[in-house]
């Protein structure tokens, strides 16, 4: 396997983690069993993932909501010490969409300088909860200093640079706006575990698919990127609470066994990938 960082790296896996823990269920005023939920995350998940990714050698990239990482500082101290990219996602896991624009610049702000307060460095990179935003978000976004985000899904392993200005109307027709400075790194529902694995639907059980399925559909992802995107990232998004159960964590390392076996792969976070791509 080619060395992290490696600009001629065949492909570049990113790791992405979102840290979501109890900051959503205090939004949302959740009872005790979904926050109990929530709170696995901490408890084990972050635990268990930090674990994994030092024996493996593996830098990733962690989206944090600011509540989790100032209530949880340690787990914020932990992902820092172990190399590892912490990022933006809101700060109590907020809709983005539903957010009026001054709020969404007043959430942004607020989680930019408490990022630097923790980590002593400037963050680059957003992830809007629910992957929602807003006509106007990925400006804040911008305007916070922010260099890239990753909610949207326009491309699968070529990062691109988003358009901030897109009108659409039945009425009066489209107008596309104009690229900026932002950079998209582009995701996707299936290389997300939380609706693969986590409950869904009026019994609960509906996302709850064998890890058997999400390794077949991850590694699929993984050997057609590794023949078709040369210089390609694969991006895939993980929560502690749901990725850190035990029989997830397996596959997660049966994943990480593959890629380490494929011809010129690396492990990589999101910036330090954009940094040495120029993408």
């Amino acid at each position: 396997m080619a060395e992290p960082g490696a600009t001629t790296a065949r492909l570049t896996v990113a790791l992405t983690f979102d840290h979501d823990s109890l900051s959503d269920g205090i939004r949302r005023r959740d009872s005790p069993v979904k926050l109990s939920h929530a709170e696995f995350g901490h408890r084990v998940g972050v635990p268990r993932i930090l674990a994994l990714l030092e024996r493996e050698h593996i830098p990733s990239t962690w989206f944090v909501p600011g509540w989790t990482m100032t209530t949880y500082a340690d787990d914020t101290e932990a992902v820092l010490k172990g190399g590892h990219e912490l990022a933006c996602h809101g700060w109590f896991h907020e809709d983005f969409a539903e957010l009026s624009d001054r709020d969404q610049g007043d959430v942004l702000w607020r989680w930019v300088e408490a990022a630097k307060a923790a980590s002593g460095a400037v963050p680059k990179g957003f992830r809007a909860p629910y992957w929602s935003l807003g006509p106007y978000t990925l400006q804040h976004v911008l305007d916070a200093g922010f260099t890239y985000d990753s909610s949207l899904m326009a491309d699968d392993y070529r990062p691109y640079r988003v358009r901030i200005g897109d009108s659409f109307s039945v009425e009066e027709g489209t107008t596309f706006g104009q690229e900026s400075a932002l950079r998209e790194v582009p995701v996707y529902w299936t290389l997300d575990d939380w609706p693969q694995f986590e409950p869904d639907g009026p019994r609960g059980r509906d996302g709850m698919s064998a890890p058997s399925k999400v390794l077949e559909i991850w590694l699929a992802e993984l050997r057609y990127a590794h023949a078709h995107a040369p210089g390609g990232l694969l991006t895939v998004t993980m929560h502690p609470e749901c990725i850190g159960r035990g029989h997830r964590m397996a596959m997660l390392e049966a994943f990480i066994a593959e890629a380490k076996a494929l011809d010129g792969v690396v492990f990589d976070r999101l910036d330090r990938y954009l940094e040495a791509s120029g993408a």
